[in-house]
């Protein structure tokens, strides 16, 4: 992935884009997330450059609702880790930057034993809308729709936005699919993630995400200055991490 997303930053035509860009982050300073974790520093230096270069940070539904302007740019974390709380939250408190977050509701319920030392509780959800933030849905249990059957497609989708009603008192209407990527959501999902009451999904890749999905744009450990300058040029708009 590094020596794909850096060769893309070099090489990779830049396009003229009319509008907003919806950025997805993952965790800050949690390397258990792999590649999908971002140091603080960075993400800070990421901030500093989009406002350096005029662009202007609105929220994510604005964007998937109307488009957004081409220098509006949106910032959306997935999963809901521990880092998001710790790391993320203080430095957009102090940016004054809205940002959504889509949580894996059996994660934050701690079910699994790994879960209470990485994920957010649902009390440190409850902190993060007071000052704010907007939250929704990532599923029950982070599965692959791409490999799950039809019911369990209705279960995840609608358990995950009653879970999070009976704990955070209001059923989310946006969606983020986990992995994100074209394979991941095929139409039988898009289907049950409109009857589970769903108004907007999100996708984790920008030209080659499923119909009907909102765009975001996948951003990795590998993207200092330079990746990121370039993939807010769009160098990796036809880019997918699993494929």
């Amino acid at each position: 992935m590094y020596c794909e997303r850096r060769a893309l930053a070099l090489t990779a035509r830049r396009a003229s884009r009319p509008n907003g860009r919806i950025l997805c982050y993952h965790s800050l300073g949690q390397p258990q997330t792999g590649v999908n974790d971002v140091s603080p520093r960075q993400f800070q230096r990421h901030l500093d450059f989009a406002l350096k270069h005029g662009y202007n940070f609105v929220s994510a539904t604005r964007i998937a609702q109307n488009g957004g302007g081409q220098k509006d740019l949106a910032i959306t974390f997935d999963d809901g880790w521990n880092s998001v709380f710790t790391n993320a939250a203080p430095i957009l408190k102090d940016y004054d930057i809205p940002w959504s977050l889509f949580v894996v509701a059996d994660w934050s319920d701690h079910h699994n034993s790994w879960s209470q030392n990485f994920v957010l509780d649902w009390r440190a959800l409850e902190r993060l809308i007071d000052d704010g933030v907007d939250i929704g849905s990532h599923s029950v249990t982070h599965p692959d729709f791409g490999k799950i059957s039809a019911t369990q497609m209705a279960e995840e989708l609608g358990n995950s936005r009653r879970m999070i009603e009976q704990k955070l008192g209001f059923a989310p209407e946006t969606f983020a699919i986990p992995l994100g990527q074209s394979m991941n959501w095929p139409a039988a999902a898009a289907q049950a993630a409109r009857e589970a009451g769903y108004k907007i999904v999100y996708a984790q890749a920008e030209n080659t995400r499923p119909k009907g999905t909102v765009a975001r744009t996948f951003v990795t450990q590998f993207d200092g200055d330079r990746n990121f300058k370039a993939l807010l040029g769009g160098a990796y708009d036809n880019w997918e991490e699993w494929i």
